[in-house]
């Protein structure tokens, strides 16, 4: 019997450009953000070893056949099987699995109920990763998801996977907690220890982030301060895309010196920031938030 599969096949010359074209964006993404110090290389060095990572199909295939294995007991979410005997360092063969694009189904459904089931899939396939193996998908975006004839969600290309070491994880995830977001001295303890403000700082830099990423953090954890939450609320994308308007107009904040943070912040950022616009997109209106810790 025939099986159809799929072949992912990477364009010739794509590793070795990476390096080289980060060099040109560097000087302008320095000045662009006002990146000062001598540490500032750890950002871009993060974003090149990404993109060289995602050029590794041997790397990809351990990837994805790990996650596949880990995840493959959560509900409503399918991975497609990988075939090493037929991968090499530029290939990767995989089932070829038959959906529509999470942004076909999103734009034709209507139905509240599927939305639900997708997005719960989702939301728990994300919180899985992220607190229980350490390790996410850092790419979450409509190409990288099908929806199945059962609706059930079909993950694809692992080729970006982000490590979440503990001393990431910690403070990051116990400023996700409203008491601790509203605990002054205890929120400016975790700015020190995600590196957001400095001992170096000068106080109006100490003053102006802090308030800042208060801001920015009641906002952005608000599905975490309940059980359950409604990803299809409008007014919550609009503070977010107001507050985003408000700080890229912001002179004080071009003229401060933008390096800082962990330099995990990085593609944990990007994952949240993708997983919250699909989630959205996909119009998941009762999604329990901490359901990942009964799977």
């Amino acid at each position: 019997m025939e099986k159809k599969l799929a072949v992912k096949i990477q364009y010739p010359g794509i590793a070795e450009s990476i390096s080289s074209d980060l060099a040109l964006v560097k000087p302008i993404a320095i000045k662009m953000f006002n990146i000062k110090g001598k540490d500032s290389d750890k950002y871009f060095k993060e974003v090149e070893n990404k993109l060289i990572e995602e050029t590794d199909y041997l790397n990809e295939l351990k990837q994805s056949k790990a996650i596949a294995e880990a995840c493959k007991h959560l509900p409503n979410i399918r991975f497609p099987k990988y075939y090493e005997e037929y991968s090499s360092n530029r290939i990767i063969t995989m089932d070829w699995m038959t959906g529509k694009h999470l942004s076909e189904f999103t734009e034709a459904n209507t139905d509240v109920e599927k939305s639900n089931k997708i997005g719960q899939a989702l939301w728990d396939f994300y919180m899985y990763q992220i607190h229980v193996i350490k390790k996410v998908h850092a790419d979450p975006h409509p190409g990288n998801f099908l929806v199945n004839n059962e609706d059930q969600l079909i993950a694809l290309d692992f080729g970006c996977m982000k490590e979440v070491p503990n001393d990431f994880y910690i403070p990051y995830f116990e400023l996700a907690k409203k008491e601790n977001i509203n605990d002054q001295a205890f929120f400016k303890t975790k700015l020190y220890e995600l590196e957001i403000i400095k001992e170096s700082d000068t106080p109006e830099e100490k003053k102006f982030f802090t308030a800042l990423f208060h801001e920015m953090l009641s906002l952005f954890t608000q599905p975490f301060h309940s059980e359950v939450f409604d990803f299809s609320d409008g007014d919550f994308f609009g503070k977010i895309a107001e507050l985003g308007e408000r700080y890229s107009k912001s002179s004080e904040l071009r003229n401060m010196n933008g390096n800082r943070g962990s330099k995990h912040f990085i593609y944990i950022n990007r994952t949240f920031f993708g997983l919250y616009n699909l989630m959205h997109d996909i119009k998941a209106t009762n999604i329990k938030i901490n359901n990942y810790t009964n799977l």
